[in-house]
């Protein structure tokens, strides 16, 4: 029987995602046996994680807890007249590395699973259909996720768009085979969005 401590450890590691018992045990006992330095740093970045940080009330991208509204928004170099549209908050950061996006962001807060009980009215399009008006917006980039989710709710938005904003452009990000994937390796959503974006030679 292993200590209570260890045991309630473990359980609290199961809660994360792709985290199974085995990889819990192995996480709470580097924690046991290591420095208690290293588990009182998690602990305290953990406990002060739902203090310090929130959504932009506009973006609903992530801030500290004493902003007002996310820097990719009030930064008055960034064009709000196009709107990329992601999932989750994170999404955001892969766009910025890329250095090549200068308009703002909007985020669903996920994507469309009738599975997992996500419905349209639980996801941000409201807040992001009345930005278009004030901000002068000229195009939203759809750049769901390439799953079934992520196809569903973009059709939805492209839908709710053209019928509410229909001068408003509406795009989607490029998608395709990545390099040095075979074809026989490519799942169905990649090869048909691989098809419907061929490009002349």
């Amino acid at each position: 029987m292993l200590p209570q401590a260890l045991q309630d450890a473990i359980e609290a590691l199961g809660h994360l995602p792709g985290v199974g018992a085995r990889t819990a045990e192995r996480y709470a006992y580097f924690l046991f046996k290591n420095s208690p330095r290293i588990s009182k740093d998690i602990a305290i970045s953990l406990a002060s994680l739902h203090e310090n940080v929130k959504n932009c009330p506009i973006t609903f991208a992530l801030i500290d807890i004493d902003d007002d509204v996310s820097e990719f928004y009030a930064d008055p170099n960034r064009d709000k007249s196009t709107i990329l549209v992601v999932e989750e908050p994170l999404d955001i950061y892969a766009i910025e590395q890329t250095k090549q996006f200068k308009g703002t962001y909007h985020v669903l807060g996920g994507a469309i699973s009738p599975i997992d009980g996500i419905t349209p009215d639980q996801l941000h399009i409201k807040e992001l259909l009345k930005r278009i008006a004030p901000d002068s917006v000229k195009e939203i980039i759809i750049a769901t996720n390439p799953s079934v989710e992520g196809e569903s709710t973009a059709l939805l938005l492209q839908k709710m768009l053209h019928e509410e904003y229909p001068a408003v452009k509406v795009t989607r990000l490029a998608r395709g085979l990545p390099l040095g994937v075979d074809l026989s390796y490519a799942d169905q959503i990649t090869l048909s969005a691989a098809l419907e974006n061929r490009t002349n030679l």
